[in-house]
């Protein structure tokens, strides 16, 4: 166990070393679209409404956590292993040493986690702030740290599979973007017909948006999407591993 996690360590340093050079300027980056939402959203358009039940502003905070943690986490993890792998060539290096593949997803991975903890606390704190009648429990931040590691998996996983930089784009805009505005961030899956409702459960956004919402407002917890979550999470993980063994021989 020990050399397992000396090894994820030795994998995670080199991204954490970076990231502890630039961390100002990278989660500054990562916070402006958030606030944006939170603000134009939630305070902006959102003051005076309700929805189901509770006021626009608490209703929209934990979706936009939720999707700051995704996009954060995809990102984090993404580009940087697409940079490592196209620009300066040295994930193969990685791929030669003497590292479990596991160890390296697991260590690729986590620059994605830290990176969208840490934002989307940030948006959380902001969130407190603007409104103060959501809850605050311990289990929200576990699924935080859940919701953050699937997402850092995903986009591992897409920088694997998409070798350039024009091709992450286009998945970023096909996929990423509708999956923003669809995966109930913004509005109550409740307001959708039954067919779109069952569409976006596919969807890994989806579950931890309900996840943290009904955390912060007091709902019944949904156990089906935390076991979609954690089944999201195996595959994103299983699909990695696959792809390092295709790449490595």
């Amino acid at each position: 166990m020990m050399n397992i996690l000396n090894d994820i360590y030795s994998v995670f340093w080199v991204d954490l070393h970076i990231l502890r050079r630039h961390w100002k300027s990278t989660i500054a980056t990562s916070l402006v679209l958030p606030l944006l939402y939170l603000i134009a959203f939630g305070y902006g358009l959102g003051r005076g409404l309700d929805v189901d039940g509770f006021s626009y502003l608490s209703f929209v905070v934990p979706g936009i956590v939720a999707l700051t943690a995704f996009s954060t986490s995809f990102n984090g993890a993404a580009s940087k292993l697409q940079v490592d792998r196209l620009y300066y060539k040295n994930f193969d290096e990685l791929l030669m040493s003497p590292v479990s593949l596991y160890s390296i997803v697991i260590g690729k991975s986590l620059i994605g986690v830290i990176r969208g903890l840490i934002s989307a606390i940030a948006i959380y704190a902001v969130g407190l702030v603007l409104a103060p009648t959501i809850l605050v429990r311990p289990v929200f931040f576990l699924i935080l740290l859940l919701a953050c590691f699937v997402y850092a998996l995903f986009g591992m996983l897409v920088a694997l599979v998409i070798n350039s930089h024009h091709g992450m784009s286009n998945f970023s805009t096909l996929v990423i973007l509708p999956m923003t505005f669809l995966c109930g961030t913004f509005f109550s899956l409740n307001q959708l017909p039954v067919i779109a409702k069952a569409a976006l459960f596919f969807l890994p956004l989806t579950h931890s948006t309900e996840l943290l919402r009904s955390t912060v407002l007091g709902l019944s917890f949904p156990w089906l999407s935390f076991a979609s979550l954690i089944a999201f999470g195996a595959a994103f993980f299983i699909g990695c591993v696959m792809v390092l063994k295709k790449l490595s021989i």
